[in-house]
């Protein structure tokens, strides 16, 4: 079995030296390893190809068939994302507070690395480029930790960035992976509190629930993506049946895309067959409310748990709302607390919505999907909290740091 302990002990280590690292040196190091990316595209594209076809045969579901494919323009966004985290601003030493004191004491809050990052990922295999990338520039170590059915892209790709990490300067431990596939890998990984210093499990609600209950260190998790749109009785037409069908078609595995459409009781007789029409042109299986079937008896009948389910697939819930608080009610019973929409040209409406949604992100006449790293100007994410501590929404550079406070004293006492 491999050697965990030695894995994290070079992992603390590193991170002790990036904390210091100059922004330029780490700059650098990301713009070299965007190149490395870029020129080994055909590389990454065979071995990911492997993976693909081993997932066919074994019928992997669609949602993560579709996370694990990668083409020539995800290799190419993967490149893009680190070039775009070197542009950035880096947070660490940034003064985030100046405070005065009685006492005559000079005191600031600055932003800190947080330490040792370990990421535990299933079928996403551009996940590691992007963690790799924000936790170098925040001056995070980071250990990744990948499935089983990405094994040969994740394979390639960290090779890549621990090499290319190494060559332009960065210390040896910095980026480390863990190959092995036995369970028991990870809960050995779960127990080292004293060097790790938080836990990113991106994957299913199973492994999220599994590293919560498994380990003493700090859990972040990317949550579940249970997202609703609302269509507001004061909706424009054309922006809410385009929204509805980029929200729900244009990438539907992905945990940002909705699962439950929502349109209220005033206009549902006009806008429902209208969207109907769209979601079948886009092969979208609909299930809904009873008073969406006694509009559209061609629609499939809802059950209860379809209120709860994240499908990642072109499958949807429909519901008419009585009002926009019957709307509201229902998001934050049913919803995962990640991303929200509504459609309206009513600003009080747009207001309410805003306010009362207790959501990560929580969107006016746009669309759920672009709740995105890249999209908010922050290069990428390393994923999406739903949590409120210490984070929340996506996780950029700023996310991955702690604060500190430094104080500066003359012969200062207390009485």
């Amino acid at each position: 079995m491999i050697d965990l302990s030695q894995i994290v002990k070079k992992a603390k280590e590193a991170s002790q030296i990036l904390s210091l690292c100059d922004t330029k040196i780490k700059n650098d190091i990301l713009y070299a390893t965007a190149q490395s990316i870029s020129a080994n595209t055909a590389e990454i594209l065979f071995y990911n190809d492997i993976d693909v076809c081993a997932a066919k045969e074994s019928g992997l579901p669609y949602s993560m068939l579709d996370r694990l494919s990668l083409n020539e323009k995800r290799v190419s966004d993967m490149a893009e994302s680190m070039e775009k985290i070197a542009s950035l601003p880096d947070p660490i030493g940034e003064i985030v507070e100046e405070l005065k004191s009685s006492f005559d004491l000079e005191i600031k809050k600055i932003r800190v690395p947080l330490g040792v990052i370990a990421l535990i990922y299933e079928a996403r295999p551009n996940a590691a480029s992007d963690a790799a990338a924000l936790c170098l520039k925040s001056g995070n170590a980071l250990i990744l930790k990948g499935g089983s059915e990405a094994v040969q892209s994740n394979k390639i790709i960290a090779k890549i960035i621990k090499e290319s990490f190494i060559k332009a300067g960065a210390p040896e431990g910095c980026t480390e992976s863990i190959d092995s596939f036995d369970r028991n890998a990870v809960l050995e990984l779960l127990k080292f509190d004293a060097f790790i210093d938080l836990i990113i499990p991106r994957g299913g609600k199973e492994l999220v629930d599994f590293v919560k209950a498994s380990t003493k260190i700090p859990v972040l998790s990317h949550g579940m993506g249970l997202c609703h749109l609302y269509i507001d009785k004061d909706a424009d037409f054309d922006a809410a049946l385009k929204i509805a069908v980029n929200a729900k078609c244009q990438r539907p595995s992905v945990c940002n895309s909705i699962e439950t459409l929502l349109i209220h009781k005033d206009i549902a007789e006009e806008f429902l067959p209208k969207i109907f029409n769209l979601y079948k042109d886009n092969n979208v299986e609909m299930r809904g409310c009873g008073k969406t079937r006694e509009i559209c008896s061609q629609i499939g009948a809802a059950a209860e748990e379809d209120w709860d389910t994240e499908y990642h697939d072109l499958i949807i819930s429909i519901k008419i709302s009585d009002s926009i608080s019957d709307a509201i009610e229902h998001i934050n019973r049913h919803g995962s607390k990640h991303s929200d929409s509504i459609v309206t040209e009513n600003k009080d409406s747009a207001d309410k919505f805003l306010r009362e949604i207790d959501s990560a992100a929580v969107f006016v006449n746009a669309s759920t999907r672009l709740h995105d790293g890249s999209v908010f100007g922050l290069g990428c994410e390393i994923g999406i909290s739903t949590q409120k501590l210490h984070s929340r929404g996506t996780m950029g550079l700023k996310e991955l740091t702690a604060t500190k406070f430094l104080i500066r004293g003359n012969g200062t006492i207390r009485q």
